[in-house]
């Protein structure tokens, strides 16, 4: 059996990515997760497809920020 070389920054933004697309709000804890993903190093093209949508629906106004 072959292990996916899955990194761990890519759960985490998974994760964060699909709770704040179905609550619509984002908080600072998760906002920090994200951040540390960022600055984790290079994203793949399915982590920047979700940065850019979850950047689109923050700039519509569809995803609030929340404290």
């Amino acid at each position: 059996m072959r292990l996916l070389n899955v990194s761990p920054g890519k759960n985490v933004f998974e994760e964060v990515f699909s709770k704040v697309m179905s609550s619509s709000v984002i908080t600072s804890d998760e906002r920090e997760q994200i951040r540390r993903v960022l600055l984790s190093g290079y994203l793949d093209n399915d982590e920047y497809a979700m940065m850019k949508t979850l950047v689109d629906h923050v700039s519509r106004g569809s995803i609030k920020f929340v404290e």
